[in-house]
């Protein structure tokens, strides 16, 4: 196969490796058009012999295809022994391609490492090291030996570069500057872990990073849609504009503050990190729920009595669908449910994902008894038959069970009391509670990172330093909110 000396060595470096074998390839498909051509000379002497009516070629004619069928035989050969080549050497590209690639995970995994090891700043369980104190007390100059700052200047530049800490900076209207104001990454893993659970409503629904540099989101909603219809011939096509506007989700900010006197922080011998900042995130984990819930979008008083302003809850979004339980029994409710969830199949045209309910209510499901004072609703485990739902957990806010085919899950942040004044209707009051039976994928939560911050002269009169945490959420229902159907009028349960 004499061409082939035209190539380049394989291990020619101006080549490589990928490059000799595409040049292969090229090879491989000039010689197989070679061939081809020679087959239609040779399929044309015996198409000339066929069209003459004769049975035999003749002496030049079998000359000719004898020496066109040489050729191609000499070429099918090169064919073979190139594609033998092009297949060792493809083979050697994947295995360096996959040696490659696999050192490049390694050399990653050993500069996470070494990342990991230098960024230790602050590690839980560590008495030494006190995030909260070191803020504390540059705070207060009493880093005498400038050991706090330091700790905290790359406590700062590690929540700048490194990935771990890449959901709580850039997403709010926090300066990047700030970095050592966000807390240690093992810390907000701890308000990730423990704290959420009491925002059961808020996990369920989307969860985005919330963007800088702005104090509202718009975001787009068609009115209404196009249309398409039969088509006479030669007649006009269906043809209907559609139309859209906006819905907007202001930023509003959740804050909260502890106060610790400065002989706690000059002389404690531990870490107090665990002890406020578990109590302050559980607490502005419960406060985004109820926002999620039931906050009335104003910025006076809203539910609880909460003042500032407020995102627009499930609650007070327009549109939201309402059911009335006919009765307060099973049957009744039971019913209810069922037609909340026709409800959002029939006008969202998507089905319903969860349904959510306080835990009372729950508790009252499971209280029930059928006529024969056998319950209705059963563990799993049992292979129940002919009940009104299943216990899969004895479990609080999350997932208990399911109803109706859907998960069913428990958040005691439902309201149990009286509405606000100006509450929309299927507001729950007067020891009413809701039941809501969301397609939850429709609900937009937009969060920025938790920050903190120390206050040393707010109360120094007693020589109190003033912690506080804040952050920065959106949140909107109103894209769809017949994604959303809530059963209303259900009097307090008895057992």
């Amino acid at each position: 196969m004499p061409e082939l000396l035209e190539e380049r060595d394989p291990l020619n470096p101006a080549g490589g490796m990928e490059a000799y074998l595409k040049r292969m390839l090229q090879r491989r498909a000039q010689l197989v058009r070679q061939r081809e051509a020679l087959q239609e000379k040779a399929e044309a002497v015996l198409l000339e012999a066929r069209s003459a009516g004769r049975d035999q070629l003749g002496p030049e004619e079998d000359s000719e295809l004898r020496k066109y069928t040489k050729q191609m035989k000499a070429l099918g050969a090169d064919i073979a022994g190139l594609d033998e080549r092009i297949e060792e050497t493809r083979q050697e590209v994947e295995r360096t391609g996959s040696i490659s690639k696999n050192l490049a995970k390694i050399r990653q995994a050993e500069t996470a490492v070494t990342r990991v090891r230098e960024m230790a700043v602050y590690q839980q369980g560590d008495k030494r090291r006190s995030y909260m104190q070191d803020l504390v007390k540059m705070s207060l100059n009493l880093d005498a030996t400038g050991e706090c700052r330091e700790r905290l200047m790359r406590h700062a530049q590690d929540v700048a570069t490194s990935d771990d800490y890449r959901e709580f900076r850039d997403i709010d209207r926090v300066d990047g500057t700030g970095g050592y104001a966000v807390p240690p990454v093992w810390l907000m893993n701890q308000y990730i872990e423990l704290a959420r659970p009491g925002r059961a409503f808020a996990n369920l629904v989307q969860r985005q990073p919330l963007p800088g540099g702005t104090d509202s989101i718009n975001i787009p909603k068609l009115l209404t849609g196009t249309a398409v219809g039969m088509q006479t011939d030669n007649q006009d096509v269906t043809e209907v504009d559609l139309t859209d506007t906006f819905v907007n989700a202001p930023v509003r900010t959740i804050a909260g503050q502890q106060g610790l006197a400065i002989q706690l922080i000059d002389q404690s011998p531990i870490a107090f990190d665990d002890v406020v900042f578990r109590d302050l995130v559980a607490a502005h984990a419960a406060a985004v729920d109820q926002q999620v819930l039931q906050g009335d979008g104003t910025g006076g008083l809203g539910p609880g009595n909460q003042a500032g302003g407020q995102v627009l809850g499930v609650d007070y979004t327009p549109g939201i669908l309402t059911v009335a339980a006919a009765t307060v029994d099973i049957q009744g409710v039971y019913s209810a449910i069922a037609n909340a969830i026709q409800q959002v199949h029939t006008t969202r045209f998507l089905p319903p994902e969860v349904i959510v309910m306080h835990p009372r209510r729950w508790g009252w499901f499971l209280s029930l008894l059928d006529t024969t004072q056998r319950p209705l609703f059963l563990p799993s485990a049992n292979s129940p038959m002919n009940i009104g739902g299943l216990l899969t957990a004895v479990a609080s806010q999350q997932v208990v069970g399911q109803m109706h085919g859907l998960p069913v899950v428990t958040d005691p942040n439902i309201s149990t009391g009286t509405p606000p004044t100006g509450a929309p209707l299927g507001t729950p009051g007067d020891g009413e509670d809701t039941i809501y039976v969301a397609r939850v994928s429709d609900l937009v939560l937009w969060e920025g990172g938790i920050r903190a911050r120390v206050l040393p002269e707010t109360r120094a009169q007693t020589l109190t330093v003033l912690l506080q945490i804040y952050s920065y959420i959106a949140f909107s229902a109103g894209r769809y909110p017949q994604s959303v159907a809530v059963i209303t009028g259900l009097t307090p349960p008895t057992f």
